[in-house]
This record gives C-alpha cells, sequence and structure tokens, in this order.
C-alpha cells in the first residue's frame, strides 16, 4: 500500500476543522500548491515571462493562480473586489516588484491558499446554497459555486501550469 504522505491530498482523510461539503474544495487546494511546489526546484528564472508559441507565461499563470482565488473568495464572502484586487487582476501577466521570481510568486500562491483553507473553515455549511453576485455586473453564482469554481480553475491553471513550464523546460536544454 502506498505510504499516505505520497498519495494524493484527497486520498489522504478528511482535513480537520473543514466542513465536510467543502473538503473536495480544501483537498483541490492543497493538490495544485503541491503540485506547483514540484515545478519550482531548478525553474530557468530567465524563463518566467516566457510565451512558447504564444501560450501564457509561467509567471502569469503563477500570478493569476494567486489572483483569481483572492477574487472568488471575496464574492463569496458577498464582497466587491477592491482596488488592490482589482490593480493585481490588470497587472497579471506583467513582472511585479517583489515578485519577479517563481519563488516569490509561489510564496504568495501558498499564502492565499491559507487564506482560502481559513476562510474554507469559517463556512458555515448552511450558506452554501445563498446566491452571491459574480463580477461588475453581479451574475448569480451560489457559496459553494464560487468556492467549487475556484478549486477545478485551479486545477485547471495548474494543468496548464505543467505543460507550460516543461515546455520551457525542454526549451532551454
Amino acid at each position: 500500500m502506498t505510504p499516505i504522505d505520497n498519495r494524493e491530498v484527497w486520498l489522504r482523510g478528511p482535513l480537520p476543522e473543514i466542513p465536510a461539503l467543502l473538503q473536495p474544495v480544501a483537498h483541490a487546494l492543497l493538490q495544485a500548491r503541491e503540485e506547483v511546489q514540484a515545478l519550482a526546484k531548478d525553474f530557468p528564472e530567465n524563463k518566467l515571462w516566457e510565451r512558447p508559441v504564444g501560450v501564457a507565461s509561467v509567471g502569469f499563470h503563477l500570478q493569476h493562480l494567486t489572483g483569481v482565488l483572492d477574487r472568488l473568495f471575496t464574492y463569496a464572502r458577498a464582497e466587491p473586489l477592491n482596488a488592490a484586487q482589482l490593480q493585481w487582476l490588470a497587472n497579471e501577466g506583467k513582472p511585479q516588484e517583489n515578485a519577479e521570481t517563481f519563488d516569490a510568486l509561489l510564496q504568495l500562491f501558498s499564502q492565499q491558499i491559507e487564506r482560502a483553507l481559513a476562510q474554507i473553515q469559517r463556512t458555515n455549511p448552511e450558506t452554501l446554497t445563498d446566491i452571491r453576485g459574480v463580477g461588475r455586473s453581479q451574475i448569480p453564482s451560489t457559496v459553494l459555486g464560487l468556492l467549487f469554481h475556484a478549486a477545478e480553475h485551479t486545477q485547471r491553471h495548474v494543468g496548464q501550469l505543467l505543460v507550460t513550464v516543461a515546455v520551457v523546460r525542454a526549451g532551454s536544454a
């Protein structure tokens, strides 16, 4: 049998203090962080903003992972985006001060995961079907819809990041 630490996060068992219905969201976010952390080893920093065949750069994906989690979890709290969040969104894909390396962007992503997990812990399961507005148009969703989308969107971008890192590394070999 595979040792528990070598299993994917969702196969390691329930996470303490996470509501049962939100375990999959927390598992997906933790899995994403582990996969991104593994990519950091020996990443060629001069390739962070390279866009192979015109796809989004590694740096963009790392910024977007952090920003989209922040935005979706803000909507789940029924709060509007603030000026800093809108500025982050406008600058995704561009090098930013204090976020110029893979490790710095990974640290920001990891911190955002921690904030998301703390919010999940505080989320009352009875509010999961409460309506929440998304974006300036306030398109209707639910707390659960936003949290689930945050998890699946994160996983989608981690998949894109895995491929982009492989292409960038192959190009520098």
